[in-house]
């Protein structure tokens, strides 16, 4: 076995092309109980390290050209990258539309078997990890602050559930505060992790378009949803399917870009699981009243309680048993102001 760094001789180490100053950095014992105390708090907190000369380092990450020397971990990376992964990533500000898109897409993805990675971020990056766990699939979220602090604050309970479905990621040390110069470094690790990128909404400069822009450089997949083309946010989605990614209606348009041995087996289980599910589908029928509010939702944007009692013209009994049932049915999400947005 060969001497820790810490172990083998000055000269050793300067023979092996160290600068003095880094030998000496190495040599500091202050340096050592430095990285003791950060390992018993990691372990603390559930965490681990993980480097990049280790069995268990991410495959497509160790590929890129820049690859962190080392991941602070928190959930199973085991179970994390077990299997195929796309990331999902997008506006902070984002519409209701683009947030229905991902938290969609999120989902079926990871019904079917594919890690969904994002970053931890509000708008589409929420989204996209919740739809995920909603399905009890596999999440990962990649920060840009150290492995303790969480990135925005609303999202430590998001942080916890992506922890337990999958695992937190980050390059950065404990105490790492949310610097935007971290993110840039954030997006390739995303990119980096994944076969893939769909990018759901996004300004003319945004960190969403960096991320596609790292994808296409780490040699990776590069997707879009379109959007409406009055909207600033859809911007970067569409200049990038002008560029030539891959217009994203449905999950099977991203799993049919997938190697051949991932595709091949995710559409045949998808196909077994159409045939067991169908008799059950077949259950599940609308009244006429339940068909004629649910047109009235719209996807794009929100639909007040008033718009709809006026215009269906149905008694308020009736009108929010039928909402009821639709929201059970998961087919609209009712948001704050009583109104309500159809779900893709």
């Amino acid at each position: 076995m060969n001497p820790a760094p810490t172990d083998a001789s000055i000269t050793r180490l300067e023979a092996a092309g160290l600068k003095t100053e880094c030998v000496q950095s190495l040599k500091n014992p202050e340096h050592r109980e430095r990285a003791e105390r950060e390992l018993v708090k990691l372990r603390g907190m559930g965490a681990e390290l993980i480097v990049l000369s280790d069995s268990r380092y991410p495959k497509l990450l160790k590929e890129i050209y820049d690859p962190p020397i080392l991941l602070y971990v928190r959930g199973d990376i085991d179970k994390a990258f077990s299997q195929p992964a796309v990331a999902i990533v997008g506006s902070r500000h984002c519409s209701t539309y683009g947030k229905n898109a991902a938290e969609m897409l999120g989902r079926d993805l990871a019904a079917h078997g594919i890690t969904i990675i994002s970053g931890l971020a509000r708008g589409i990056d929420g989204a996209a990890h919740r739809g995920a766990i909603a399905t009890g699939g596999v999440t990962v979220g990649v920060m840009g602050t150290g492995i303790d602090l969480v990135y925005p604050k609303e999202h430590q309970v998001l942080a916890d559930e992506i922890s337990g479905q999958g695992a937190l990621i980050t390059e950065f040390p404990i105490g790492t505060p949310p610097l935007s110069q971290n993110f840039p470094f954030r997006n390739r690790v995303i990119s980096g992790l994944c076969l893939g990128v769909i990018v759901v909404e996004g300004a003319e400069r945004s960190g969403s378009l960096i991320t596609a822009r790292m994808a296409y450089e780490q040699g990776r997949e590069v997707f879009a949803v379109p959007g409406n083309i009055t909207s600033s946010k859809s911007f970067g989605p569409n200049y990038l399917i002008k560029d030539g990614a891959k217009l994203v209606q449905t999950w099977q348009d991203v799993v049919e870009e997938f190697p051949s041995e991932h595709k091949a087996r995710i559409l045949a289980v998808n196909k077994e699981k159409q045939q067991d599910d169908q008799p059950v589908m077949d259950e599940v029928v609308l009244s006429e009243i339940e068909r004629k509010v649910l047109s009235m939702i719209k996807l794009d944007e929100a639909t007040q309680i008033d718009e709809l009692i006026y215009t269906s013209k149905l008694s308020l009994g009736d009108l929010m048993s039928a909402l009821l049932k639709l929201e059970m049915m998961d087919r609209i999400r009712q948001l704050p102001g009583k109104s309500f947005v159809r779900k893709l």
